[in-house]
């Protein structure tokens, strides 16, 4: 059902004129740059059915996907423990301050460690609430050529238009709020305080990670793993099609 779907967008695609737009509910008009020239002045239209599936169609059900996958990922990324207790996202102290997490273990002090690192997820956990505005507009951006690529394209296409379209505005909206975040849960004042333990110790290379910067990056970066999985799961798991759109666009077996 997927393939004989993508076929159809094709197929609708090449029957579109230079620079032809149609309309999706919630995102206003979409561009397809011109691809081939017409000597005819007949004004073509893009099908209004094909095969069942229109081009409205799949754009809509591509955005529903994103929407699904955003939603889940960014509920999942701000819910209690959701850095802290997932592997795969969970931040760690910082790798070049790993020594001072080390020596401080040595020392007797591994519980201050351990307070530190809970703290730097919760405050991950905390500005990852502010993540799916951002996201959501990033969809009502999207082109036809977007629509194209990411439906035809790899397995993570989608969670790369985020990336490509959303991490420079993700920092900088992060950065502020990762810094009270930290603040809050008191992840600064754990690191302040381990860090000047750690640098009074004799002949040791002193310490300066900026905690802010290292959070909000990797606060980010856990994000678009999480929305990776699930735009797989959606591409791959027909469970995860939970309605008739998503279904139609990318295959309901």
């Amino acid at each position: 059902m997927k393939n004989y779907s993508l076929a159809l967008l094709f197929a609708a695609a090449a029957t579109l004129p230079a620079h032809a737009q149609f309309s999706i509910p919630g995102l206003g008009k979409l561009t397809l740059p011109g691809s081939r020239t017409t000597t005819t002045t007949t004004t073509s239209k893009v099908p209004s059915s094909l095969g069942g599936l229109t081009s409205s169609e799949a754009a809509s059900g591509l955005k529903e996907a994103l929407v699904q996958g955003i939603s889940k990922g960014s509920d999942q990324a701000s819910a209690t423990d959701g850095f802290y207790l997932n592997k795969l996202i969970r931040i760690p102290f910082p790798p070049d301050a790993q020594r001072v997490a080390t020596t401080l273990r040595k020392i007797g002090l591994g519980s201050q460690v351990d307070a530190f690192e809970l703290s730097l997820n919760r405050g991950a956990e905390d500005a990852a609430k502010s993540a799916k505005p951002i996201f959501l507009n990033a969809i009502k951006s999207l082109t036809f050529t977007d629509v194209w690529n990411i439906l035809t394209g790899q397995q993570d296409a989608a969670t790369q238009y985020l990336k490509r379209t959303t991490t420079s505005q993700l920092t900088t909206a992060f950065a502020p709020i990762m810094q009270q975040s930290l603040d809050k849960v008191s992840a600064t004042k754990y690191y302040t305080s381990l860090t000047t333990t750690y640098n009074r110790l004799p002949l040791v290379t002193p310490v300066q990670t900026d905690l802010t910067q290292y959070a909000t990056s990797k606060a980010v970066d856990g994000l678009f793993v999480l929305i990776a999985q699930q735009e797989a799961d959606i591409r791959q798991n027909p469970v995860a099609r939970t309605t008739s759109l998503l279904k139609k666009v990318f295959g309901g077996n």
